[in-house]
């Protein structure tokens, strides 16, 4: 799961929006169980480690719209890099753009392909994260439309 999780982080940070590390919080993790305000929320998910939030003071839950057109393109295009496996935020009902979250149950056997896809681009040279990915193109966009 953290395989997936640092590539939807790395995809946002070359993609969509760079991330500094003189920021205050551009990213949070793991938070300890007693600190979730409401187990029924998705960002309950990062007490166990299967969630991230991306610049939480940036898209604070309830608010939509923090992203343009072309960055919510890239956004479902990651989410299609990964066969779906982590839902944002930004698609939920009660949405929270800066959360991304896994979206199965546990012991699920896709989990273990797409890491290790993710792992094979990540040892390929002009594969993976931080590669140059044209968006529009036909193949990419049909994939990424599931995703809205």
């Amino acid at each position: 799961m953290e395989t997936v999780l640092v590539h939807v982080i790395r995809r946002f940070h070359y993609e969509v929006d760079t991330l500094f590390p003189y920021e205050p919080r551009p990213l949070h993790g793991w938070i300890k169980p007693s600190e979730v305000r409401d187990s029924r929320l998705p960002e309950s998910n990062q007490a166990s480690g299967t969630a991230v939030t991306i610049r939480p003071d940036s898209y604070p839950p309830n608010t939509k719209g923090n992203f343009t057109t072309g960055q919510e393109k890239v956004i479902r295009d990651i989410l299609a890099d990964i066969e779906g496996l982590v839902r944002w935020g930004g698609h939920d009902r009660r949405p929270y753009e800066a959360l991304f979250y896994l979206d199965l149950r546990p012991g699920n056997s896709r989990l273990a392909s797409v890491a290790a896809k993710i792992r094979a681009w990540n040892e390929t040279p002009g594969a993976g994260a931080g590669v140059l990915i044209d968006t529009s193109l036909p193949t990419r966009q049909r994939q990424s439309a599931r995703y809205m």
